[in-house]
């Protein structure tokens, strides 16, 4: 019998690393742009000035860091959540591949906001939320496919995050436009 409460919980604690990668690149970017500041065939930029080296490496670091920080714990305190037992290698593995994915993803959404007419900075909607998700998850699949299947390979874990990412994120939005980390509330 499934453990509905405890695989809400795993796929949430579990996916805090490539959340807190997107927030991660806002605070260390600004550098370096990723497209060198060269336009698409369409005349448009490729991504757009928010879209940095800086950002990139900034961004997955952050995530990578935070998602140790959550394996020492569990680690440390032996702490027995679902079927959580990976090695440190195996973790950061998944560390890795989930983070990039993220940005990857935050990429893509932009590359698409810039082909629509959509400006850096500019409100995507589903654009701005999902495509970092999705992204993870099919980087996960294909190259930690255990962890995906044992975390997000149900309704339940994948849902659960589908779901809570758009209030997050508008959340995160807002205190990073307070904190004049970004130009915009969204």
């Amino acid at each position: 019998m499934p453990n509905i409460p405890l695989e809400i919980f795993q796929s949430i604690l579990f996916f805090i690393p490539a959340a807190v990668t997107n927030p991660g690149a806002v605070i260390t970017g600004g550098h370096f742009p990723v497209d060198f500041g060269k336009k698409f065939v369409d005349g448009r930029r490729i991504f757009g000035d928010g879209k940095t080296w800086s950002g990139f490496f900034g961004g997955v670091g952050t995530g990578i860091i935070l998602g140790l920080i959550i394996f020492a714990i569990i680690t440390v305190f032996n702490l027995h959540i679902g079927n959580f037992s990976y090695s440190l290698t195996g973790t950061v593995g998944v560390l890795v591949t989930m983070c990039v994915g993220s940005l990857l993803g935050d990429m893509a959404g932009s590359f698409i906001k810039r082909r629509i007419g959509i400006e850096s900075g500019g409100k995507g909607s589903l654009l701005d939320q999902w495509p970092f998700v999705l992204m993870a998850f099919l980087l996960l699949f294909v190259f930690e496919r255990h962890f995906f299947m044992l975390y997000y390979g149900d309704i339940v874990g994948m849902a659960t995050i589908l779901l809570i990412t758009p209030p997050l994120h508008r959340v995160v939005n807002i205190l990073g436009y307070r904190m004049n980390k970004k130009d915009v509330p969204w």
